[in-house]
């Protein structure tokens, strides 16, 4: 992902820029990541198809995921794609992005627990970057895996209050399950049958609960089931359900099945 050290993105990069003027062949932008760098985005490719009124995909103040198509000679303009980004990358690249501003706003938190200037804080956000490969994945990696800031090389007072920092604001707020399930069946449908079973698991998964099973193949007659639930209880709950719906479906069709949490 880009960041401010670099000083012009390359082409083909995603880019995160806000929109500063909007004329009848095109837009105007500013890039949040690169101070200094603007870019234009011809009306041939603010969207695909005709485009009538340009005000309909884009406006003032907007905040938009880019296509780098080409870097101007002088360095500091460049042509811009908005249709050659699909939703999926949007949402994927906006995200990172916002992840990083909260990295950064925790950093700033910290400096002033620890009692940093601002060229400290911007040297250590550099040196985590560079160490983790973004900000935000430092803050992760601290609240997810003991010692991996003091693994990574970096020492002194301010770890332990980076970690508090980064458990109370990274860790995401879900419980995680896991099992094994045996699944046997002498049938010449077993396979679907198996297959059937293990769809029934994930059905269960409901997205505005933030509730998802999984199950994946171990190499017969293992498997695996894992879920994850916004709190101990709701998973239990699931983890019962899950399994309950795979072995009624193993034995209604004649195999046997055993399921086990690690």
């Amino acid at each position: 992902m880009s960041n401010e050290t670099t000083s012009t993105p390359e082409e083909g990069e995603l880019v995160v820029a806000s929109i500063t003027t909007v004329k009848q062949n095109g837009a105007y932008v500013t890039l949040d990541e690169y101070p200094g760098i603007e870019g234009f985005i011809f009306i041939g490719e603010i969207a695909s198809g005709w485009v009538k009124n340009i005000r309909a995909f884009v406006r003032e103040g907007q905040r938009v995921i880019c296509k780098v198509m080409k870097t101007r000679r002088d360095g500091t303009s460049l042509e811009l794609s908005l249709k050659s980004v699909s939703e999926e990358r949007r949402r994927d690249r906006l995200q990172e992005w916002k992840n990083e501003q909260r990295a950064n706003q925790l950093l700033k938190v910290l400096g002033d627990k620890v009692e940093w200037d601002e060229n400290t804080v911007s040297e250590q956000a550099s040196e985590l970057s560079e160490a983790f490969g973004t900000l935000y994945t430092a803050f992760e990696e601290a609240a997810l895996q003991e010692g991996a800031l003091q693994n990574a090389g970096f020492e002194g007072d301010w770890l332990a209050p980076f970690i508090e920092l980064a458990v109370e604001n990274i860790i995401p707020p879900f419980v995680e399950v896991r099992g094994t399930l045996n699944l046997s069946i002498n049938d010449i449908n077993g396979i679907k049958v198996i297959q059937e079973a293990l769809e029934a698991a994930e059905a269960l998964s409901n997205e505005e609960e933030e509730i998802d099973v999984k199950c994946f193949y171990d190499g017969a007659p293992n498997y695996r089931l894992e879920l994850k639930a916004p709190d101990f209880k709701v998973a239990e709950s699931m983890w019962e359900q899950a399994t309950s719906a795979i072995l009624t479906h193993m034995r209604a069709a004649g195999g046997e099945a055993v399921a086990t949490r690690e």
